[in-house]
């Protein structure tokens, strides 16, 4: 085997590879020799089927799978020899090659970049915290009551408001025509839930129990039902009883509601998750910081092809967004304005990805199998009753298992570096600590 490298320009390398027609012969033959003892033909007991016949009826896979074979082997022997770290699957390309002669090749490869991490105990960050007051608490516990609230008529003389339940009786006409499925009996209509055509809940506002109303309403153009599309409709309205939602007292049976044994211990359980809540905001924030800084105290080439990569998912989301006319800000900006902005945000992620997982490779940072295990059981527990098929899934798609893996991996190494560094905490409200950093950069 001959190698020689053609091309050298920053991350890119490229190499001609040949391999003789000897070498390629002796995997041919090796292959065959594989076969001899394994193949059955008739009139041949197992093993003793003459080398010529097996050649004769299998030359053709058999040399498809040595030239296979010697490219692969080749490619890595050439990595190896040359102690190259790439950063993607090596590109080959077949020059030459006729049944009996040499076979020559190129390989083109991108190459992991040289990178020296910092000094991380320089790094300062703030870490902002916020407090659980008990204001937060009652809020929470008063959300739960509304949760676990009961339905109970109106006992004052009112007139009906948005959120109470109107139980009606109706019955609608198109052009006087009474179709299948416009009427009922009893029927709870919460107001402003907007459960019935646009504009019928909100003529029923102010109506009094024992009251009758004429609702007229369009239906949408795109109605499912074609004789109902965009056709005035006229319901005679009855309005037999208001009711409204009551929020359940909130002591200790509403506690046993949510399985504690006393509205204490409820209130204990919301103050910690609402105080887990909060840290895991706090993480997110000095992370963001420690991620800014990482980026501006590290400059060095990134793969070509990764970022190419990176950028390529980025804005197939970007389309879909601009599709569906979610892109916010994003929609009125020149395309290349776009193309430029996301390239360099596909940039900035290719460079921190291959730091963090230099510093990761460094200090022997893993993922271990119990922290994967965990992180599938909690991601199988988002699809209740599907359980097995998610853990199918993860166990046939080693790609999928990678994408489970790299966040753990990630935060491991976000969290080695933390270690190091100098983290101020830095006490602020809940508001400052709710708040999106990106508003805050506008705003600036």
């Amino acid at each position: 085997m001959n190698i020689t490298e053609t091309s050298a320009d920053g991350l890119k390398r490229e190499y001609k590879v040949v391999i003789s027609a000897q070498d390629i012969e002796q995997k041919v033959q090796g292959r065959l020799d594989e076969l001899r003892q394994t193949v059955q033909l008739p009139g041949f007991r197992p093993g003793k089927v003459p080398v010529a016949v097996i050649k004769q009826r299998y030359g053709g896979s058999v040399l498809a799978e040595a030239l296979e074979d010697a490219i692969a082997d080749s490619s890595r022997q050439a990595l190896s020899e040359r102690g190259l770290r790439i950063a993607m699957q090596p590109k080959i390309e077949v020059e030459k090659y006729e049944q009996g002669g040499d076979l020559s090749y190129t390989m083109g490869v991108e190459l992991l970049p040289d990178i020296e991490p910092g000094d991380f105990a320089a790094l300062e960050l703030e870490k902002p915290v916020a407090e659980v007051d008990e204001t937060a608490v009652d809020e929470a516990v008063a959300r739960l009551a509304s949760a676990h609230s009961v339905q109970a008529p109106v006992t004052e003389d009112r007139p009906a408001e948005k959120g109470d339940i109107a139980v009606i009786d109706f019955a609608g006409t198109v052009g006087g025509e009474a179709l299948p499925g416009m009427d009922g009996k009893d029927y709870p209509l919460e107001l402003g839930a907007n459960q019935f055509v646009p504009g019928f809940e909100d003529q029923l506002v102010g109506a009094k129990a024992g009251e009758h109303r004429t609702v007229t309403v369009t239906f949408p153009a795109d109605y499912p039902h074609d004789r109902l599309k965009g056709a005035e409709t006229v319901f005679e309205v009855d309005v037999k009883e208001l009711r409204k939602n009551v929020p359940a007292e909130v002591n200790d049976d509403l506690a046993k509601e949510f399985g504690m044994e006393s509205l204490e211990k409820l209130r204990e359980a919301v103050r910690d998750r609402i105080k887990s809540e909060y840290a895991n905001v706090s993480r997110l924030r000095v992370k963001r910081q420690l991620l800014d800084k990482l980026a501006e105290g590290h400059s060095f080439e990134v793969p070509p092809g990764m970022v190419d990569i990176e950028f390529n998912g980025i804005w197939e989301r970007l389309q879909e967004e601009l599709k569906n006319g979610t892109a916010g800000e994003d929609a009125g900006k020149p395309e290349e304005e776009l193309k430029t902005e996301y390239r360099g945000i596909a940039e900035r992620r290719v460079r921190l990805g291959l730091l963090l997982s230099e510093v990761g490779r460094r200090n022997n940072i893993q993922v271990s199998q119990d922290e994967l295990n965990r992180a599938l059981i909690a991601e199988a527990r988002r699809f209740p009753g599907q359980e097995r098929q998610v853990f199918d899934f993860f166990k046939q798609n080693q790609q999928a298992l990678e994408n489970l893996r790299a966040p753990i991996f990630e935060d491991k190494v976000v969290d080695f570096i933390l270690d190091q560094a100098k983290v101020n905490e830095k006490p602020v409200s809940v508001d400052e600590l709710m708040k999106d950093p990106d508003e805050e950069a506008a705003a600036a």
